[in-house]
């Protein structure tokens, strides 16, 4: 059986018309995959482990796909996760070893509600027929359309509901849960293992949803007014009572084109609200947060202590995982507001 070969690290890159790029970009993939995989199995239809040492071969979409699944499968499963650390999910594209990947998976394990707008299309190419995951089935879903202009209408009716939701611990019990029950089903012999897993990482989610809670309530109330680069932080701020003041680009899906009215409207609610800070995020340049910041006359919060927001950072930074980027991004808050 032939190996997929690493996928190439990908970067962030500038706006430009997504249906151009998307159409030209899948219909090379469409024959670089095609060739890729003539020589190649797919997935085993039979529910056995097809990774070296009888792993499970996993892909996962997100930074927070993959660290969720190499929690929950250890050892056990072989973990290829397509988004590189501080890269921005809604702006990805899908590489031909990518595609080759997905095809040899026995479990994909995807974000869902829209995040990767990619996937539909990379699935159908590479042919994949193993086991699919959406790790925010079961989640209650936050509702959209609240920071769109009249002019962003359209798009609005696209991203009708808020696709990060792992910013809330509790949502993140019910995505690692439904990793969990993929992984005992695809591998039933090591179901205990999984389950132990899952237990373990569990209790970590509530402490970090116990100390998020308590470190939240030392800001005053009436300073705890988030404005970051895109709307991505709801959960967040629903769970631990922050008001959203706004964003730099006032969609969940940073695409989103930033007009010079929208720009006026978000130095408009700093000012009313009286909010401290504009917080920059990881996989996003802080240039216009650095523009909002100056007209506002707010502190930008960016560089190390931007907020991992979209994507996870790179092995052994701040963000490193789910839990220390979380930690991380409440730690910087508090200590811009309080």
């Amino acid at each position: 059986m032939c190996q997929p070969s690493d996928p190439p690290r990908a970067q962030p890159h500038a706006r430009r018309s997504t249906a151009t790029t998307a159409a030209t970009a899948f219909a090379a993939l469409g024959v670089a995959g095609s060739l890729l995989l003539a020589g190649c199995g797919g997935s085993g239809g039979d529910g056995s482990a097809s990774g070296p040492g009888g792993q499970l071969r996993v892909v996962a979409t997100t930074t927070q796909a993959g660290d969720f699944s190499r929690v929950i499968g250890g050892d056990l499963v072989e973990v290829t996760q397509l988004v590189k650390p501080n890269v921005d999910p809604h702006d990805f594209e899908p590489s031909p070893a990518d595609l080759d990947a997905i095809a040899e998976a026995d479990v994909l394990v995807t974000n869902g509600v829209g995040l990767e707008s990619w996937l539909d299309d990379a699935v159908e190419a590479a042919g994949f027929d193993g086991t699919r995951v959406v790790m925010a089935d079961g989640v209650t879903l936050r509702e959209g359309g609240h920071e769109h202009g009249d002019e962003d209408e359209e798009h609005a009716d696209e991203h009708e509901h808020d696709p990060h939701v792992w910013h809330d611990p509790r949502n993140a019990k019910i995505m690692v849960a439904g990793i969990e029950r993929a992984f005992a089903a695809a591998d039933p012999e090591n179901t205990g293992n999984y389950l132990a897993n899952l237990t373990a990482y569990t209790v970590e989610l509530d402490e970090l949803d116990r100390y998020t809670e308590a470190q939240i309530a030392t800001i005053p109330e009436d300073q705890r007014l988030l404005v970051t680069n895109h709307d991505s932080f709801g959960y967040y701020t629903a769970r631990y009572g922050i008001t959203y003041v706004g964003a730099v680009i006032p969609s969940f899906d940073t695409s989103a084109e930033l007009s010079g009215q929208a720009i006026q409207e978000i130095v408009a609610k700093i000012r009313a609200t009286g909010a401290k800070a504009v917080f920059s995020e990881s996989s996003l340049s802080p240039k216009t947060a650095d523009t909002i910041g100056r007209e506002a006359d707010v502190t930008v919060i960016a560089g190390e202590d931007s907020l991992y927001a979209d994507s996870l950072g790179p092995p052994g930074s701040a963000g490193g995982t789910y839990l220390t980027a979380e930690r991380h991004n409440t730690d910087v808050i508090v200590a811009a507001l309080r």
